[in-house]
């Protein structure tokens, strides 16, 4: 903080005229001068001062936030680029376990026919047997 100017001759003459002894006058300006060192006052430059160093503040604290703002929008735009990839991949393995899903459904659809086929096949097989055993049976019954 600066200090006040304090003109003590000037006081002191200013006292003398007014009638104060030369003596006293000197006392009451020494007394003046120091009560003004021990009081810790701003003065106009210093509150000038002050106002600059508050607006460099506030050019820094505008700078920081450009700054942060700027970064703030690249993490958005890298944050997005990377769900776009998670999204293609999750949408991939969907479209790849659907294909799978319709490759097991046909396998299966076809081992179906197999058994199908399989278990038409046996009973014919069953009944061609059956249609012997009986002609087998009826010739042996005739014989006897």
């Amino acid at each position: 903080m600066g200090q006040v100017a304090f003109d003590t001759q000037e006081f002191v003459e200013t006292l003398e005229n007014a009638g104060i002894t030369k003596e006293h006058a000197r006392a009451i300006s020494l007394a003046v001068r120091k009560s003004h060192e021990v009081v810790d006052v701003a003065t106009k430059a210093d509150i000038v001062e002050l106002k600059h160093e508050i607006a460099e503040v506030n050019r820094n604290v505008a700078d920081v936030r450009k700054d942060l703002s700027v970064e703030i929008a690249d993490v958005r735009k890298d944050m997005e680029h990377r769900f776009e990839k998670v999204e293609a991949q999750i949408t991939d393995a969907r479209k790849e376990a659907a294909a799978r899903a319709d490759k097991t459904d046909a396998k299966i659809a076809l081992l179906h026919k197999d058994i199908e086929s399989i278990s038409n096949k046996l009973i014919i097989k069953m009944a061609s047997i059956m249609a012997a055993i009986v002609g087998l049976a009826t010739a042996i019954i005739k014989l006897v």
